[in-house]
């Protein structure tokens, strides 16, 4: 064998292992949720990865139930603000307004879901008490396993918003009594060092998140708007301020912490009752933010006006592999702001398949590890699986696909 063909042999074979090596393979799982489409499983984010976010490569699918979660019947409905914990059966939902309520006054429910493709136990946990509203709920977890929630009550003394705080053993009855709570004046927070908290009005802007055996509330004032602040408890009921962590004209509702090898980012949601959520991400224990980027736009006039989000994630968030699958997210068709739902969008890997000189992409998710696409007749081709920043190619196979089936989708290691 001469040189030459020796080292062309050495590229064939090492073409060959690429392949392999970028191989896919694709499994018939059963009926699809639809049978008017092709359904494909395996499509759920992997461990967190900062550089994506730090490039705003983000590759979203929207749900395909849209909204993901409508109001019960009643008088009043109006739902937004989701807060998602995971549990050890899946997640529970908090969300706060209106929820067929036979009044307008705002309270705190929760659902729960294995698999955001059915919800249930859907109840309230917070009544408004001695306030008008209580909402705009945020809920974290901390070392132990409790639970905390903090959320927005009007009108304190001053006929202002604030924040107020309760907390759990189970998720379950909140702040000791019979589920659900009744608020009470005296769970208002203080804040000490913020000079201006007496006649502060913080409608929307309350985010509660544990960090280092600490309790870290991040917060905004719409009496000094254009700047977001962090304050820091021992307790969850008396902070003092951190100092301020943005500039800017948005409204933080939630942020979550990973852990991606030695270090730790920090990842805040943001909105302004527009068109698009915003985020921004940071190291240094979430102590300053950069300028948010656009996180989502809106999909359509149903969620025209964004008014909430919520991240989703699994796993602990001391620990490395933690993923963020999606977002909900509460929007209205209305500039008045009292018509919302929750919708989702999920950050999952990309699915396209060429066929017969089409180009098709599976364009609406299930929850956060199912996509579709809607055909009524077989498909054949290369399917392509793409990673969460949607240029990345993971594998490919050649396929037959039929229609009202699904199918699991298995890099090859």
């Amino acid at each position: 064998m001469t040189v030459t063909r020796f080292m062309r042999t050495m590229i064939v074979i090492g073409m060959l292992a690429t392949l392999a090596r970028a191989g896919l393979s694709v499994d018939d799982v059963g009926r699809a949720d639809d049978p008017a489409t092709i359904e494909v499983r395996g499509v759920a984010a992997g461990a967190f990865d900062p550089s994506i976010w730090l490039s705003g490569k983000l590759h979203f699918v929207r749900g395909a139930r849209s909204p993901l979660l409508e109001p019960r019947e009643g008088k009043f409905r109006n739902i937004y603000a989701p807060s998602v914990v995971q549990t050890e059966g899946g997640w529970a939902i908090f969300y706060g307004g209106w929820d067929g309520t036979p009044s307008g006054n705002d309270r705190i429910y929760r659902a729960r879901t294995a698999d955001f493709l059915s919800f249930s136990d859907r109840q309230t946990v917070i009544e408004h008490g001695v306030f008008q509203h209580v909402c705009n709920v945020n809920v974290t977890r901390d070392e132990s396993g409790g639970w905390a929630m903090m959320c927005t009550a009007y009108p304190d003394a001053n006929g202002r918003n604030k924040p107020i705080t309760f907390f759990s053993r189970d998720g379950e009855r909140w702040s000791g009594s019979e589920s659900p709570h009744r608020a009470t004046g005296d769970e208002i927070v203080a804040i000490e060092g913020y000079d201006r908290y007496v006649d502060a009005d913080i409608n929307g802007m309350n985010v509660l998140l544990r960090d280092g055996g600490k309790w870290r509330m991040y917060f905004g004032d719409f009496g000094n708007f254009r700047k977001t602040f962090r304050a820091g408890s021992d307790d969850g009921r008396r902070f003092v301020l951190d100092g301020k962590v943005l500039d800017g004209n948005f409204a933080i509702n939630d942020v979550k912490k990973f852990r991606v090898g030695d270090e730790s980012w920090y990842l805040a949601g943001l909105h302004m009752n527009t068109d698009r959520s915003f985020y921004s991400i940071a190291r240094r224990a979430g102590a300053s933010f950069p300028p948010p980027r656009t996180l989502l736009e809106h999909a359509g006039d149903a969620d025209r006006y964004i008014v909430a989000v919520g991240f989703v994630v699994a796993g602990d968030q001391e620990q490395p592999g933690r993923r963020l699958l999606g977002v909900l997210y509460g929007a209205g068709a209305t500039p008045t702001l009292d018509r919302n739902r929750i919708f989702a969008a999920w950050l999952q890997k990309k699915v396209i398949v060429e066929s017969a000189g089409e180009r098709l992409e599976f364009d609406r998710a299930l929850g956060p590890d199912r996509q579709v696409l809607r055909r009524d007749r077989s498909l054949a081709g290369t399917i392509k699986l793409i990673a969460e920043d949607g240029q990345t190619v993971i594998g490919s196979a050649t396929i037959a696909m039929k229609s009202g089936r699904a199918y699991a989708l298995h890099p090859a290691p």
